[in-house]
């Protein structure tokens, strides 16, 4: 059957991230391993809670902060170095802006309930997409086999008509179980030649 749909994965393939240095300046100024970070804000309890809308990202974010010994007005600095690493793959970017009309083009991320407003006043990603199914807003995540089943009714496709395009291998393996084609994201080059395998 032909591709009806091309379902993307946000972080690490949307966007990405560039010169780590300030993540590790900000790890050594906070007297942390840097992967100690990561697990804080990516890892922990609460992290995994907010990912699938049990608690807010302000309230995952002030949970991080108690556990650093971070004051609740210097947490928005910490944030914003946080975060400043993050750089948008134009390449990709452009690229999906060239499917539609053709294709029904959709988001599928684990992410906490302000990823729409991040996309949109920051990355100015507003209309790129069909659909957004973000896992703080349907209470489920990947590698749920329900949020992929959510994904391709959202979007009014078969799963067999979809592709399913993520940096994490496990989430890639599972779209491919209930029944979506599916690349697991290396980088850009394999993305697109592994799509024009599948004649898009």
């Amino acid at each position: 059957m032909a591709i009806q749909a091309i379902i993307f994965d946000f972080g690490s393939v949307l966007v990405q991230m560039g010169d780590e240095a300030p993540r590790r300046a900000l790890a050594q100024r906070l007297g942390i391993p840097l992967k100690e970070l990561y697990r804080l804000i990516f890892d922990s309890d609460t992290a995994s809670r907010a990912m699938v809308g049990e608690l807010t990202i302000e309230q995952h974010w002030q949970a991080v902060g108690a556990a650093l010994g971070v004051a609740p007005d210097e947490l928005p600095a910490v944030r914003a170095q946080f975060w400043s690493t993050d750089q948008v793959n134009t390449e990709l970017v452009d690229y999906i802006r060239t499917l539609r009309p053709r294709y029904k083009v959709g988001l599928l991320s684990n992410a906490w309930n302000d990823l729409r407003q991040v996309m949109q006043q920051r990355f100015g990603f507003d209309g790129l997409f069909d659909e957004l199914i973000i896992s703080a807003e349907v209470g489920l995540a990947k590698p749920d086999p329900r949020i992929f089943h959510l994904a391709v009714a959202r979007l009014g496709v078969p799963p067999a008509q979809a592709v399913f395009v993520d940096d994490v291998l496990a989430n890639a393996e599972a779209a491919r179980a209930v029944g979506l084609h599916a690349i697991h994201y290396l980088n850009n080059p394999q993305l697109f030649e592994e799509l024009e395998a599948l004649h898009v």
